[in-house]
């Protein structure tokens, strides 16, 4: 708790506010976690609602402290957005340490129960207690490595929910390229979809990147228009190179405010 009391304390000042709701419980996955919920500064009438974006991986969001490997910087990216006229609260989901693969992994794990968490109980506790604009266009899930491959999964299986998505260096790989195979397959699902790969994560990962890129392009998404891929040639698979691009990402993301 005295982390937890010095990472609120450390936010005070910032211009927005990282809410910790702690111990959620999850009936789907028969655990507990603590969400980390960064909400933007309420302009003098109060009355704004705003995006949400649902990202895995919640302790490495946000403070250094939380986090195995290093931190996104989301509050500063979202802070740099915010001074360009776009503003979302992030919902930080944190992983559950060794059950982390398990609860990414949407073919032969419980990812679809961790979906189901997350659409069932994390969002109406989100859309009930914070000013969300709760319907799917404004409604987003993002994620890099495992968490981006459960977050592509997600747009295509849980389209009801989620308007966009963003897979920073997902795991392709995974599953012998399971993901690959249910793309391919699924109908086109209006919305936005950011799609990223650092150059630096070796030639099977460039590679399988840009074959779930094609897929998507001949389903239809248009690049400039409602998808975006980008291939950083600096980056590795690492958080900081996940929250510069994340950053960098948010403008194509955000849809305006209006409903």
């Amino acid at each position: 708790m005295l982390g937890l009391h010095r990472l609120l304390r450390r936010w005070h000042a910032r211009k927005g506010r990282l809410v910790v709701l702690p111990s959620v419980p999850s009936p789907e996955l028969d655990n507990r976690r603590d969400l980390y919920i960064y909400v933007p500064a309420a302009p003098a009438r109060g009355d704004s609602r705003y995006p949400v974006i649902y990202m895995q991986d919640g302790q490495n969001l946000f403070d250094p402290a939380l986090s195995f490997a290093g931190t996104w910087g989301v509050d500063e990216a979202l802070s740099w957005a915010s001074r360009r006229g776009l503003d979302a609260i992030v919902v930080g989901i944190p992983n559950m340490g060794d059950a982390r693969i398990a609860e990414y992994d949407p073919f032969m794990g419980t990812g679809d129960r961790y979906l189901d968490f997350v659409t069932h109980t994390v969002k109406p506790i989100v859309d009930a207690q914070f000013p969300t604009l709760p319907d799917r266009r404004h409604t987003g899930i993002a994620g890099s490595s495992m968490g981006g491959l459960i977050s592509m999964y997600a747009f295509f299986r849980y389209s009801e929910s989620f308007g966009f998505a963003a897979a920073l260096s997902p795991s392709l790989w995974f599953a012998d390229g399971a993901l690959l195979d249910l793309v391919a397959r699924a109908p086109r699902v209006p919305g936005r979809l950011y799609l990223d790969v650092g150059m630096r994560e070796g030639q099977q990962t460039v590679a399988l990147g840009r074959r779930l890129r094609d897929l998507l392009l001949a389903k239809g998404y248009e690049g400039g228009r409602d998808f975006r891929w980008v291939e950083d040639k600096d980056g590795v698979h690492h958080e900081s190179a996940w929250g510069r691009r994340f950053r960098e990402a948010l403008p194509f993301l955000l849809p305006d405010r209006a409903a």
